[in-house]
């Protein structure tokens, strides 16, 4: 089955600790500290493969984590850094913070390569921490934790014309006229349930990509049937061949149909359906001559007043397709080339206890509350779903790896007293 989707979770290297030790050499009675570093940690990379084309792999191994720094050693040894590891994934893939949703990184266009979560920096030995007053100083410090985070990964295929319409309408065999592409066609619902790209060359002109986008139905953008599922790979295409069945061969309305499928996109994301669309009037081959172009022509009524081109077709004969593809390309030229890539909206840097923003913590004698507040605390609630279990959780994870608790603390606050952050008021218990 194509593997679309998938969730894993992924830790970095933890640093290795520094090492306490003292130079014990023969004639040389009052060695001094020569405890060595720990080793840094590594790091999660994702990297696009153009060889892959799925998340398969990551269907069956749910868990990842770099290597740990080694520890110190005596005779200033420094301990050896963990390996970074490398997670290969196909262009298109999108990864986001599992809990909120939200976009990570993008790995399209010349995103190849992206640092996730850096691996935990080694701890000096005792060797750093020598002074005049303090020779035989028998602390070293502990490497930085390693970072984790769950992560939901998504891949949305990468194609410039997108074919929408209702299952059994001729999608996969119009891909398969007009292009490379090979999908199985049979005539039942629900033929296609992969995505399929092809690549459509014309004379004297350049071509283009094209995926048969699985057939939707009614109450896909709800999730009905295999609606998400569907509709994601829809989101990065630049223009929309609407496909429908001009010859009612199932006795739907053509009309209705097209009107339905543009209600699904709109409601999953109505910067979809500002997409420039062409409509592709299949099945002509299957009209009778006492029909005339009848069907054809209520299809064009309807919608060419809307700016919205009509083209009759046959998916199985070929006619009109050539017309079809010269107005798409065309459509594509008026386009900018750049491919949709999905901006970032949550950092695991700033997440994780590495962020270089501002934050007080303070006590209001008035209120006898105390006030968490900063530019990092307020984009810290805006990622967060207090109201669920796994967000609460990581919340108090975020005030713990950011020294926030630790300063509270040192403010002198207690069990039950109250914490205000930008209008949400918490009590504090250990």
């Amino acid at each position: 089955m194509f593997a679309d989707r998938a969730r894993i979770y992924v830790r970095s290297g933890k640093g290795g600790d520094g090492h306490v030790s003292f130079r014990r050499e023969k004639y040389v009675p009052n060695g001094g500290p020569d405890g060595g570093d720990g080793g840094n940690g590594g790091s999660i990379i994702f990297e696009v493969d153009d060889g892959l084309n799925t998340l398969t792999d990551y269907r069956h191994v749910r868990k990842y984590h770099a290597e740990d720094g080694e520890n110190g050693s005596k005779r200033n040894c420094r301990g050896k850094n963990g390996e970074d590891l490398i997670l290969k994934v196909p262009e298109g893939t999108v990864l986001k913070e599992a809990e909120s949703g939200k976009v990570i990184a993008d790995m399209s266009g010349s995103n190849r390569r992206f640092l996730l979560l850096k691996g935990g920096r080694g701890g000096n030995g005792n060797q750093h921490y020598a002074t005049s007053t303090m020779q035989v100083p028998k602390y070293a410090q502990p490497g930085q934790p390693a970072k984790e985070l769950e992560l939901l990964m998504e891949l949305k295929v990468i194609a410039d014309v997108g074919l929408v319409g209702f299952p059994n309408v001729g999608k996969s065999t119009f891909l398969t006229k007009v292009s490379n592409a090979r999908p199985k066609v049979a005539n039942y619902h629900f033929t296609t349930l992969n995505p399929h790209l092809g690549v459509v060359d014309l004379p004297d002109a350049k071509g283009f990509v094209i995926a048969d986008i699985p057939g939707l139905i009614e109450g896909a953008s709800e999730g009905v049937g295999l609606g998400f599922e569907f509709l994601r790979h829809i989101e990065r295409t630049r223009v929309i061949i609407h496909i429908v069945d001009a010859a009612s061969t199932e006795g739907r309305d053509p009309i209705e149909d097209i009107y339905a499928i543009n209600k699904e996109l709109e409601a999953y994301n109505p910067e979809i359906a500002k997409r420039p669309q062409v409509i592709a009037a299949n099945k002509t081959d299957m009209l009778y001559e006492d029909e005339g172009n009848c069907p054809i022509q209520k299809i064009k009524e309807e919608f060419e007043p809307k700016g919205i081109p009509v083209y009759p077709i046959s998916a199985i004969s070929g006619k009109g397709i050539r017309q079809l593809l010269y107005c798409v390309r065309e459509m594509l030229d008026k386009l900018p080339e750049e491919p949709v890539v999905f901006e970032q909206e949550f950092d695991p840097e700033f997440m994780l206890g590495n962020s270089k923003e501002p934050y007080t913590v303070t006590f209001d004698e008035e209120t006898g509350e105390y006030l968490v507040e900063g530019p990092r605390i307020e984009k810290m609630l805006g990622y967060t779903n207090l109201d669920s279990e796994k967000g609460f959780a990581f919340f108090q994870n975020f005030l713990k790896l950011n020294g926030i608790l630790e300063q509270l603390e040192q403010l002198g606050i207690e069990e039950g007293d109250t914490v205000r952050m930008y209008g949400l008021s918490f009590d504090y218990y250990k």
